[in-house]
């Protein structure tokens, strides 16, 4: 029998979770670190099944806890909307991510485009209660004064506030920006014009915030926004030529070798099959390529194109072993909660094949990999060259889900968690039910002994955060951080889902779906092959009855039909002048 749904019994569960703050001092209180990367696969880490060298990440999943059915939103900034305000993203400003957001919401509550004032931000929280915040890297949460991140609670900040740009230079990575803002506290600024790559600089700008104060004896949290591994791929040169020979065998040669992986690190059921029609989608931008159709040039440039992926993870590794590096030496990593993440699942779009944005890419970079072989590729991901990756490794990093970012397939939904949290987290657990990135904030607030707020602070009314705090899991009290009686409700851009213990409802529009509602046991079946709507009907209309409900307390506004989220780019990028 399926138990029935409703908002007020989610919130007041919630409300019961995050009640009372602990008492705690300055020397206990402990530090927090967050480290995101940007549109990384479900596999693309060591401890997650991947070949590709994270030996730092690694070691946090050695020394924390491990998830593997966490989920977040399927595109940048709604993710990070929710990750640092505990408050649906609907609610929360970012309806939809401003690039992609359809005409008809723009105007509307919820669909500011950045950050609204009706949250209060984790940072801010932290900071009133004698937390020193640091914030390096990715924003994308605002990029005018009033909405950056030295506005929403980081003391010190060294912030993008796009959604990406050139790694080596002060560049948009695309035409639907006319510039990019990096703001070092609330002013302005340039770029440095030696030395720069962006993860190398994030890191040690966080470091060098860090240690600034860290004689006076106060917690901190620290935020790292990693630009790895959005596009345009690039890394220094050592870092990509290391995997020489690795992609030789094409695509799903490995997704099949990170499925096996998996299965032998216990992280899946031995069961799971990939989708086998995968590489059948009649949408060409994202079929999976034949390798074996591919001529050797073909192939050559495809393997390169990997590899420079997987170089520029390999950097990300490496600048987290800096930062981790440096807490050991100074005798506080024992009393600093690590969360490692991604953002959303992997992105497989390939922009400069666009008609309408073709020309762009010519006049702004050196050298764009995607039509043009010129049979070298050495300097692939070097200072002045474009590249990605395409569908092909795009559905090796989303195994064992399929389909990518913005939709709401275990592709786009289904990121790695860690958690690493001595003296509380047992090293090496493993956590194989449904958590959110909702729950992240009144996780770190109890663990801060700070009060989670209510529908007001400080005189002003807000959203409360009504994510579940995971310290029962992570102390091992309990094996699930969302019964059945917490779902969670979720759309972008079109694509719906609700989450309800090892349940799945979920909707897409085309090109993976034709909006009808299919059910899944995500424990069982994180492939999505085995729809269970026709079975079970009753929890289907009841999952269904309660999306119903949540999507009208979040105010939700659906796309229009034919809204296609690569058009709308276009659209907008029109509206606002950068093309």
């Amino acid at each position: 029998m399926v138990r029935s749904l409703s908002l007020c019994t989610l919130l007041s569960a919630s409300a019961l979770a995050t009640s009372a703050a602990l008492a705690a001092t300055d020397e206990t209180r402990p530090n927090i670190l967050i480290l995101i990367a940007d549109d990384m696969g479900f596999s693309d880490v060591g401890a997650f099944g991947s070949e590709i060298d994270t030996p730092a990440i690694d070691q946090l999943a050695a020394d924390g806890m491990l998830f593997t059915n966490f989920h977040v939103g399927a595109s940048c900034s709604p993710t990070r909307t929710m990750l640092i305000s505990g408050v649906d993203n609907h609610l929360a400003g970012l309806g939809n991510m401003l690039e992609i957001q359809a005409d008809n919401q723009f105007g509307k509550p919820g669909y500011e485009g950045h950050l609204n004032d009706k949250v209060v931000a984790m940072p801010r929280l932290l900071r009133d209660a004698g937390y020193h915040t640091y914030m390096t890297g990715k924003w994308h949460l605002g990029t005018e004064p009033g909405t950056i991140a030295y506005d929403r609670g980081f003391e010190k900040s060294f912030m993008l506030g796009e959604s990406g740009a050139d790694n080596w230079i002060e560049q948009p990575y695309a035409p639907f920006y006319k510039r990019v803002h990096y703001y070092q506290d609330n002013e302005l600024v340039s770029l440095p014009t030696d030395d720069y790559f962006s993860s190398d600089f994030y890191t040690q700008q966080m470091i060098d915030y860090i240690d600034s104060n860290l004689d006076d004896g106060k917690p901190f949290l620290a935020w790292v926004g990693y630009q790895a591994v959005h596009y345009p791929h690039q890394a220094p040169k050592e870092f990509i030529d290391k995997y020489d020979g690795v992609y030789d065998q094409g695509f799903e040669a490995l997704r099949v070798s990170r499925l096996e992986k998996q299965k032998e690190l216990g992280l899946i059921s031995p069961d799971v099959e990939l989708d086998p029609s995968f590489d059948k989608t009649s949408f060409d931008p994202w079929r999976m390529p034949d390798w074996e159709a591919l001529s050797d040039e073909e192939q050559t440039f495809n393997a390169r194109r990997m590899q420079t992926y997987a170089g520029m993870l390999d950097n990300m590794d490496v600048n987290i072993d800096r930062i981790l590096g440096y807490l050991d030496e100074k005798g506080i990593a024992d009393n600093t909660i690590v969360i490692f993440m991604a953002d959303n699942g992997p992105d497989p779009n390939q922009l400069p094949l666009s008609e309408a944005y073709r020309d762009w890419y010519k006049a702004n970079y050196d050298k764009v990999y995607m039509e043009d072989f010129d049979r070298d590729y050495s300097d692939m991901g070097q200072k002045g060259v474009y590249a990605d990756y395409g569908p092909g490794w795009a559905a090796a990093a989303a195994v064992p889900g399929s389909y990518f970012k913005t939709f709401s397939t275990e592709g786009g939904l289904r990121v790695p968690l860690i958690v690493r949290f001595p003296g509380v987290v047992t090293p090496g657990a493993q956590v194989d039910k449904f958590a959110y990135v909702r729950d992240i904030v009144p996780t770190l607030l109890e663990a801060a002994g700070v009060e989670t707020p209510g529908i007001t602070y400080e005189g002003r009314d807000i959203y409360a955060p009504d994510g579940l705090s995971m310290m029962p899991v992570l102390r091992g009290d309990v094996a699930t951080v969302r019964t059945e009686e917490h779902p969670v409700g979720y759309e972008l851009a079109g694509s719906s889902a609700v989450f309800q213990g090892k349940f799945k409802l979920m909707q897409n529009l085309a090109p993976k779906g034709d909006g009808s509602w299919e059910l899944y046991d995500i424990e069982a079946d994180p492939s999505e092959l085995h729809d269970l709507a026709a079975d079970m009907p009753e929890r289907v209309n009841e999952m269904r009855a309660f999306y119903d409900d949540w999507a009208q307390s979040v105010n939700l506004v659906p796309v229009p039909e034919g809204y296609n989220p690569l058009e709308q780019t276009v659209i907008n990028a029109k509206r606002n002048g950068s093309h």
